[in-house]
This record gives structure tokens, C-alpha cells and sequence, in this order.
């Protein structure tokens, strides 16, 4: 437990580090005019990407930790809210989202949904407790599968329906994708020969778990069993010792199961939320963009010209590159 403790605190902080990296003015979905969009001599300063910068001050800021008031005023119909203010609010407050979104005949729905599942795992609980018969125990399962089910829906239906003036991927949309359902993310961003690896990889994951926890209760109860053997009568090939190897040896790969479902979960966020961002980037192989001819190199400041004998003081020829972004 120590060590699945100290792996999800070495994620946590990778991914902050990563989604810090990756931060930039295309999270004001609002339609906005950003700083990136203005154009401006390399390596100068533009007075009209001064005041596009300072513009989304408001915007840039937001995102340095999170705002309460900022919340509030985004509820109150007073600010726009980025798609993870507008989940927080969704998670707190189900419906929250399909207010903001203006979908307000999904509320009742919603609520609906999440009270029958709640009252019909209550229900069922407390009739199994009376009789103790195993259909109660399944509508108890039933109806917290369902109050679960429409809790997690209500949060992915208000980030599917969360207005915005960009045709290329939120990556805010992307990640969220992803976090409530992996794959999703890369979907909405056209990766779609992704989804059957992180799928897969966490399918695997899951039933490596299955099996190791399996074997892990199997061996367990021999070991209680070759301990007890006064009393069980049992005869078994495997001895206590041999037992409680194999029993730590299962136990020690379910733990890595875990660690390595918590892993792909992990890299299938952090894939969405990436490529999100680089999807309106040109990677295609035209290189037009790339002139090269020959071309006369001047000093580096005009006074060395006047310097006699000065190897720095007279052009000299080479080859002048020319970029076009």
C-alpha cells in the first residue's frame, strides 16, 4: 500500500508538470482575441500583442489555481466558464452543467435518475438486511450501478454540449473526455486508432488483476487450511510455506496491476490533453517555408567595420537561411 501511495503521488505531480507545459491562451474558448493570434516582428515587441496579452490577463490568471468567485460569477451568468470550472460545478451540483448549458429540460431527468437508483439501492438494502435473500442484494447493486450511471452521464453530457467558437479540439474538452470515459478524448480529437490501445491496455490491466487477486485468495486459503489441518482434514500437496510464497508472490503482481491500470489511465489523459493542443500544428513534409541561398554576411555591428586587421571587420560569403512561419 506504501508504494501504490508514494506511485499515485509521483503521477500526480508528473502530470501537473506535463498539463503546466502544455497551458496556453487556446483554453479561452470564449471567442476572444489572444496574444498568439497577432502578428509581430521576431524578436520585437508589438503594441498590438501588448494589448491582446493583456487583454487575457483575466483569462491567463484563471487558470493559476482555482477561483470560487470565479465559479459563482460563471453560474450567475457573469463570466464564462472554461470546461473544467464548468465540471467542478457539474460534480458538485448534478444539473449545474445543463443550466449553464441552457439544456434545463435535462435537470428533472437527471435528478430523477439519480433519486430512483439511490431509493432503490436504500430499499434494497434494507430488505436484504431483513431477509437476507440474494435478489434484494442484486437491486441493490442495481440501483447504485444506476445513480451511478446517471451522475457520470450528466458530467459527460454537459462537456459534449459545452458551447464553443473553434472548430480544432478543446484539449479542456479532450481531457475531460477522457478522464470519464479513455478514449473519448482521442475520438473527439480524430485519433481514432487509438482508442483500441488504451482500451485494450486497460482491459488487460483489469483482468491481469482479476487473475493475480484470484490467485492471491486461492493461496491464501490454503494457507489457512494447511495451518488449520487438525481441524479441516486437509491432505494438500502444497504445504503452508510453499503457500504463503506463492500467496505474496500474487499478491505482489496485483499490486503491480494497479499501479499499471493507474499508469495507462494516466498516459490516455495525458495523450488526449497533448494532442489536443498539437492538432492545428503543420507537420506536413512541404518545406517551402525553407529558402537557402548564397548570401553575404555582415558585421556584427557597423563599428568593427572601421577596426583595420579586425577579422570580423569586412562581409564575408556563406549561405543565408530564411524560415517562414
Amino acid at each position: 500500500m506504501r508504494r501504490i501511495l508514494l506511485t499515485l503521488l509521483l503521477l500526480t505531480v508528473v502530470c501537473s508538470n506535463l498539463d503546466a507545459q502544455f497551458r496556453s491562451k487556446r483554453n479561452d474558448v470564449s471567442g476572444g482575441t489572444t496574444a498568439s493570434t497577432v502578428n509581430g516582428p521576431p524578436g520585437g515587441v508589438d503594441p498590438t500583442a501588448q494589448q491582446a496579452a493583456t487583454d487575457t490577463t483575466a483569462v491567463t490568471d484563471s487558470l493559476q489555481g482555482f477561483s470560487l468567485r470565479r465559479l459563482v460569477r460563471g453560474y450567475a451568468g457573469r463570466d464564462t466558464l472554461t470546461p473544467g470550472y464548468m465540471l467542478l460545478g457539474t460534480a458538485i451540483v448534478p444539473g449545474a452543467g445543463q443550466l449553464y448549458n441552457h439544456d434545463y429540460w435535462k435537470v428533472p431527468v437527471i435528478y430523477a435518475g439519480i433519486g430512483a437508483g439511490v431509493y432503490g439501492g436504500i430499499w434494497g438494502n434494507r430488505k436484504y438486511q431483513q431477509t437476507g435473500e440474494a435478489k434484494y442484494k442484486y437491486v441493490r447493486t442495481a440501483g447504485i450501478v444506476t445513480a451511478g450511471l446517471f451522475y457520470w452521464g450528466q458530467m459527460l453530457d454537459a462537456t459534449a454540449c459545452y458551447k464553443t467558437d473553434i472548430r480544432v479540439p478543446v484539449p479542456a474538452k479532450s481531457t475531460i473526455y477522457s478522464i470519464l470515459l479513455p478514449g473519448l478524448g482521442q475520438a473527439n480529437n480524430g485519433d481514432w486508432w487509438k482508442i483500441p490501445i488504451w482500451t485494450g491496455g486497460l482491459i488487460g490491466c483489469g483482468y491481469a488483476y482479476h487473475f493475480n487477486d484470484m490467485q492471491y485468495r486461492r493461496f491464501r486459503y490454503l494457507v489457512k487450511l494447511d495451518e488449520n489441518k487438525a481441524e479441516t482434514g486437509y491432505t494438500g500437496a502444497i504445504s503452508a510455506s510453499q503457500a504463503k510464497v506463492y500467496r505474496d508472490n500474487y499478491r505482489r503482481y496485483r499490486d503491480y496491476s494497479i499501479l499499471a491500470t493507474i499508469l495507462v489511465y494516466a498516459l490516455n489523459v495525458i495523450d488526449a490533453n497533448v494532442f489536443a493542443y498539437m492538432s492545428d500544428f503543420d507537420v506536413n513534409d512541404n518545406i517551402a517555408w525553407l529558402e537557402i541561398q548564397p548570401g553575404l554576411i555582415q558585421p556584427i555591428t557597423p563599428q568593427l567595420a572601421s577596426l583595420d586587421g579586425n577579422a570580423f571587420s569586412t562581409p564575408a560569403v556563406g549561405l543565408n537561411l530564411q524560415f517562414t512561419f
